[in-house]
């Protein structure tokens, strides 16, 4: 990680806290409240050392203050707050690479993944010497149709390109112990999907299924734009086959046009041909969606090659609770680059 800023390490106790449990917020007013009512108690009952680490992602309602409020009312929920509004993956980033657990474990603030599930997480990755623990979602009654139909269509698009090491219906619902996070850390993915990352690795890995609950109050921060935006982002970052794809409609165009010229010529020769514009304008139209749909491909990696050219930080960090309440002077924070 060039010119990065490296996350603070561990200055506290003898110790580092065995379990991280990583929580991007993002507007969360209503739901935060009701996930630390839920999740405390839980990590209580573990007997275990453990931090919370908030991660706000910009918030622009009273987000920030219900997290300063639970911040005093409990000393192991750290607060990581971002500059400026950087995404649900920058913000899981940050988490990951900041946190000081032995395990690490990401969930939504929406509780529609159950924190119940954390301590059978844990218990699983230390008597099988697991290195991942993927939530899987065993039930998805609580989405919609159309919701239920696009992410089976993702996670089908996702296993061919990745393998079926990739868990199906598995999100961001997940453990990692710290060799998986030092390993993701090491990695130089400027933009990162989880999703596709840690199944790569190839660690040994376990599941716990779940049911998928509603989301308890808010609205979705994952629209319909959102969820293209994270499918273009796996496939273009983990695989060239899009590029391929050019490459067989490139040879498939040219097949059509040769069986169109073969087809002209005879019936040129037996003296049938019909003047008329048809055949040339549906030719014309096939060959410049083809060329447009290529040029549309090549425009993606090509924007992910400047953008990774540019090494831009992912996020900029404002405050991290761990550092006494000291903003960083440069507010540069530790990137994929």
């Amino acid at each position: 990680m060039d010119n990065a800023v490296v996350a603070p390490a561990w200055s506290g106790d003898p110790a580092p806290p065995l379990l991280s449990v990583v929580i991007p917020i993002y507007n969360e007013q209503e739901a935060l409240p009701l996930t630390v009512q839920r999740l405390r108690p839980i990590l209580d009952g573990l007997s275990v050392s453990y931090e919370v680490v908030g991660i706000d992602d910009g918030s622009t309602d009273a987000t920030p203050a219900i997290m300063q409020k639970i911040h005093q009312d409990w000393p192991e929920f750290r607060i990581v707050r971002f500059a400026r509004n950087s995404g649900h993956q920058a913000a899981l980033t940050a988490g990951i690479h900041r946190a000081f657990g032995d395990y690490v474990v990401s969930i939504d603030a929406d509780l529609q993944d159950p924190p119940e599930k954390i301590p059978e997480m844990l218990s699983l990755a230390r008597e099988q010497n697991l290195d991942i623990v993927y939530g899987v979602r065993g039930d998805r009654g609580t989405d919609t149709f159309f919701k239920r139909r696009t992410a089976g269509a993702y996670y089908w698009l996702m296993r061919k390109l990745v393998g079926k090491k990739m868990p199906n219906q598995a999100g961001d619902y997940r453990l990692l112990s710290r060799a998986a996070v030092d390993a993701l850390k090491s990695l130089p993915e400027h933009q990162p999907v989880y999703r596709l990352l840690v199944p790569w690795l190839g660690f040994p890995s376990g599941e716990v299924v779940y049911v998928r609950e509603e989301r308890v109050a808010g609205s979705t921060h994952y629209p319909l734009s959102k969820m293209l935006r994270l499918a273009i982002d796996s496939i273009t970052n983990f695989s060239a086959s899009p590029l391929r794809l050019a490459t067989w409609l490139g040879l498939l165009s040219f097949v059509l046009c040769f069986g169109l010229g073969v087809y002209t010529t005879v019936e040129y020769a037996l003296g049938e041909t019909v003047p008329g514009w048809s055949s040339l304008f549906i030719g014309m139209l096939f060959l410049g969606a083809v060329q447009l749909v290529c040029i549309g491909l090549l425009g993606e990696y090509v924007g992910r090659i400047y953008s990774a050219a540019q090494s831009r930080p992912a996020y900029f960090i404002g405050y991290d609770s761990a550092e006494d309440g000291r903003t960083r002077t440069s507010k540069v924070s530790e990137y994929v680059a």
